[in-house]
């Protein structure tokens, strides 16, 4: 954990400056330079109608390949590999709902979330790629160059190698790192989960494989305004661009400091136990359920697909009961647009708190929660009338894990004061401060890494 009375020093970026005007640059260009969007839709239409998944349910005990363990009722890959489903006993003793036992996934292997990155015309451009997973609602979603856990890559499925690996693996040549830190995934239903979101610009020529296309920055932003198009593997590698160019070290002592405080005073236990000794859940042979009907539900799939390294297998999947909402409060403060995070702490995380959007949450869920739980500022978001609001728009999770997990990401601007002693665990932070803390691991959840990215997206001026 980084000492609060040290200011971050980044990764070092060659040529910073001048990456961060390449940025700009790129996303200023909104018809791309290697085809035009309406070109874009068209191909990805195409890339939908090859690349396909067929996604049955089944029961969990009828899951090929997956065993459940006849001790600990774990359900484990009979690899070894990939994950396992486990349960977690936490307790938060200061907190509203202060202990609770839950099922979780457990993947302990950090995979690659990689964009590659190269200038045509001079202008930097993605090489983005169709991707379906069995989770997608709508199949195919725009995706990283890749984006692959480390058991696909070793090809432990042993299915076909992951394309376009080898730029992300070896740095020889003429490949240059833009960025690369390693960063949370959900902590309230992964266990310590990391992957390593990386950016590699080449100059040399790359050979454009069926299912991927190059999109300018301003081309991809123009498709975070389309409802589920851009997966969330895509955002949070785009979250990590260094927008704002060498950091500004004004105030971020100040924050460190009480994000090290927040850490500090939060007493968090979450313990793996055996998925047959969580309590409160209910488990069929179909499914693993809550009693209240509420929170998630653990179910299996059978996966048929088109366009993958695998044409067929089955796993379980983590299934989200309603459509949640991530929203962010923004104001500007001496003309800088500031975003009100949430020191929030989740029982998958690696240290204790990472920052959150203001509101992180699916609202039926709290039918069933003491009225302490309620999270501060829900109403404000959801009240928003339509000049408030900056961006709202659907989007999905990690189809990979997730079955049709989908969140209203909103960002609106408000007007309001947050007493900090009122709100100990909220703070304005401009987004140049989000960008600084984004070159490092453990500060920003992926949610808010998500909601950042949507940000950028807007008229060019957030992030001023």
């Amino acid at each position: 954990m980084t000492d609060a009375t040290t200011v971050l020093a980044p990764p070092p970026v060659d040529d910073e400056p001048a990456i961060a005007e390449r940025i700009a640059k790129s996303v200023s260009c909104a018809d791309g330079k290697v085809l035009g969007l309406d070109e874009f839709h068209r191909w990805f239409a195409a890339c939908a109608e090859r690349n396909y998944t067929v996604v049955e349910r089944i029961p969990l005990d009828e899951l090929a390949g997956w065993a459940t363990h006849p001790v600990t009722g774990n359900i484990v890959h009979e690899s070894g590999k990939f994950f396992t489903v486990e349960g977690l006993d936490v307790r938060l003793p200061d907190a509203a709902v202060p202990a609770w036992t839950q099922p979780i996934i457990n993947q302990p292997e950090i995979g690659i979330l990689g964009i590659l990155v190269k200038e045509f015309d001079g202008v930097l451009h993605c090489l983005m790629q169709a991707k379906v997973e069995p989770g997608n609602r709508n199949g195919v979603q725009l995706s990283p160059t890749v984006q692959a856990t480390r058991s696909n890559y070793t090809r432990v499925h042993q299915g076909k190698p992951v394309p376009y690996l080898e730029y992300f693996r070896d740095r020889s040549g003429d490949r240059r790192v833009v960025a690369d830190v390693r960063q949370s995934e959900q902590g309230s239903w992964f266990h310590q989960k990391r992957n390593r979101n990386m950016i590699i610009e080449v100059a040399s020529d790359v050979e454009v494989l069926d299912g991927f296309c190059w999109l300018s920055l301003g081309q991809v932003h123009a498709l975070l305004h389309e409802e589920d198009v851009v997966n969330m593997d895509a955002r949070t590698v785009l979250s990590c661009l260094p927008f704002a160019g060498p950091p500004d070290s004004s105030g971020m002592r100040d924050l460190l400091a009480w994000i090290t405080e927040a850490r500090t005073r939060t007493d968090v236990y979450a313990d793996r136990i055996p998925l047959n000794e969580v309590s409160g859940w209910q488990r069929d042979g179909t499914a693993i359920r809550h009693e209240s009907g509420r929170f998630f539900n653990v179910i299996g799939v059978d996966v048929r697909a088109g366009g993958r390294e695998v044409r067929r297998w089955c796993q379980p999947m983590i299934e989200p009961i309603g459509i949640g909402v991530v929203g962010m409060l923004v104001k500007r403060i001496d003309g800088v647009l500031h975003c009100l995070m949430n020191a929030r702490v989740e029982p998958g995380y690696v240290d204790v708190v990472e920052l959150a959007p203001t509101v992180q949450c699916t609202p039926e869920n709290y039918s069933v929660l003491p009225a302490a739980a309620q999270p501060p500022f829900l109403g404000e978001l959801l009240a928003a009338g339509p000049a408030q609001i900056r961006y709202d728009n659907l989007l999905s999770e990690e189809g990979g894990r997730f079955h049709h997990a989908l969140n209203r990401y909103v960002a609106v601007e408000t007007a309001i004061d947050v007493p900090p002693a009122k709100f100990p665990d909220y703070r304005w932070l401009s987004l140049p401060q989000l960008t600084d803390l984004l070159r490092h691991s453990h500060y920003v959840n992926i949610q808010a890494r998500s909601i950042v990215a949507c940000l950028h997206s807007l008229d060019g001026t957030a992030a001023r």
